[in-house]
């Protein structure tokens, strides 16, 4: 068997900021973005990997979801504990100043973890963490 990840999915409250903190401050390529009743969602991902992609949604748009399944969503993406995801990089000192430069959220400098990775960890604009870790 042969899986692979293709997307993840993470919310996001301004389209215009998520693109200012994926595209332009991380280097992401846009791959797609889709319009539909004042909603907006934005496929990106790194160039060099196109079957990998991040997509950026509205959030709590499941015709599914209750009014205050919605309001749990908003009030836990407010506070950072909605959504996060693992991102990784070769430079992660030169990754984490661009960031700082950036003026993006800093929820944890680059550290060595005990379980033998690098990392430093960031608020994107809607809130969701991004730990982004070390790789040789």
């Amino acid at each position: 068997m042969n899986i692979t990840i293709n997307a993840s999915f993470l919310p996001h409250t301004d389209p215009e900021a998520a693109l200012a903190f994926y595209r332009d401050i991380l280097g992401f390529e846009v791959r797609l973005d889709v319009g539909h009743g004042g909603m907006r969602w934005i496929t990106v991902g790194p160039p060099g990997q196109p079957d990998t992609s991040i997509v950026l949604t509205p959030p709590a748009v499941d015709p599914g979801i209750t009014a205050d399944e919605r309001a749990t969503i908003a009030e836990m993406m407010a506070k950072g504990t909605y959504a996060g995801i693992l991102l990784a990089t070769p430079e992660l000192d030169k990754t984490f100043d661009r960031l700082q430069a950036a003026d993006v959220e800093v929820v944890q400098e680059p550290t060595d973890q005990p379980y033998g990775r690098r990392d430093c960890a960031v608020r994107d604009p809607s809130g969701n963490l991004v730990r982004i870790q070390q790789v040789p």
